[in-house]
């Protein structure tokens, strides 16, 4: 089948008896166009089938309505609710978004980011992979003072937005919720270093261990790449199989903290008077695997509201994209039955 030829302002314009300038002011609802004219002919172009050629649009003025998403993996709950509160703000502005995960990847990481640049995005908020150590992929934006705007996972090495929330304090807090339930020998899961959320997380707990006079034992630190379930799993064999094993675990994600729950109660222990249990995000699983998971809150969807006006505020205002900003959010512990020894004690003992 031949493809149907696409209509242009030029065939409208000779449809319609105007200019071709007149009939592009109608229709980005111009104000030097009367209504009635405008109406008349948006009516006809929607009629023909007439699409705007936005591609042509941003490549005129350098700068299309578009912002771009790079993250490391779309399926994960905290990844989708960051989109969710960008779409949502940006939509409101009259903007599209386009989305692209590395799954990780550093080589696709700066596969995408290129990608990004060459479609004049007008902004570009990202998620570092797991793999990133060098960000340097990310300046060929700053140097075109097009906004950027990190999210969670942030690099150190050049100015750039910001957004993120105090891990350093969370783990902490996380810690001492174990310590506060009776746990003396706590484990944790650490995602990789290099990067700035487990980094940060790991000291917090490793202070609040100091702070309460309790060992710090190099054996209870796992060290996951992905912080994957399949390493949850692992990981809390590992635990499990020490001499000594822990009473307390506090790990970086959800993820690996349901598969330390599934792996532990396999084995036979009991959650939380045998193995007190914490994780990181309050993903929907946290709540739905038995006993429902401890977590911190991560505030997702606000992290990525901030994100997108921080691109609109750029863009409307020309700010210069060479500006260290960091907005840091709060965070809140969510206690539910996997770490709950207090009341599960005396639950036990009243009946």
């Amino acid at each position: 089948m031949k493809k149907k030829k696409e209509v242009t302002i030029y065939d409208l314009a000779k449809e319609l008896k105007f200019s071709p300038s007149t009939i592009s002011r109608a229709l980005n609802n111009h104000k030097s166009i009367s209504q009635k004219t405008t109406k008349e002919i948006q009516k006809i172009a929607k009629q023909l089938g007439y699409r705007p050629n936005t591609l042509a649009a941003s490549l005129r003025n350098n700068k299309s309505k578009t912002i771009g998403i790079l993250i490391a993996r779309i399926n994960r709950p905290f990844i989708a609710s960051i989109i969710s509160g960008v779409e949502e703000t940006a939509r409101k502005a009259g903007y599209n978004v386009i989305i692209s995960q590395s799954n990780d990847k550093y080589e696709n990481e700066i596969a995408n980011a290129k990608a990004m640049y060459d479609s004049r995005v007008t902004g570009l908020i990202v998620s570092l992979g797991m793999e990133t150590r060098d960000s340097q992929h990310f300046k060929q934006f700053i140097d075109q003072n097009i906004p950027l705007v990190f999210v969670d996972r942030v690099p150190v090495e050049f100015n750039s937005y910001r957004v993120i929330i105090d891990n350093y304090t969370a783990g902490y807090k996380a810690t001492q919720h174990l310590i506060d339930q009776g746990c003396k020998r706590i484990a944790h899961f650490a995602g990789a270093q290099h990067l700035n959320v487990y980094n940060l997380r790991k000291k917090g707990y490793l202070d609040a261990l100091r702070e309460n006079n309790l060992e710090v034992a190099e054996e209870l630190i796992i060290d996951l790449d992905t912080m994957s379930f399949e390493e949850g799993c692992d990981g809390t064999k590992a635990l499990l199989n020490l001499p000594q094993p822990p009473d307390g675990l506090f790990s970086s994600n959800d993820t690996a903290a349901v598969s330390a729950i599934l792996t532990a109660k396999a084995r036979g222990i009991k959650i939380p008077e045998e193995l007190a249990i914490i994780g990181f995000n309050d993903d929907p699983m946290a709540s739905v695997v038995e006993p429902a998971l401890s977590t911190v809150s991560h505030p997702a969807v606000k992290m990525g509201e901030i994100s997108a006006q921080r691109i609109l505020e750029h863009s409307s205002k020309k700010l210069d994209s060479n500006i260290s900003e960091i907005t840091m959010l709060d965070t809140e512990i969510i206690i539910r039955s996997s770490s709950n020894r207090i009341n599960t004690t005396r639950l036990l003992e009243t009946s």
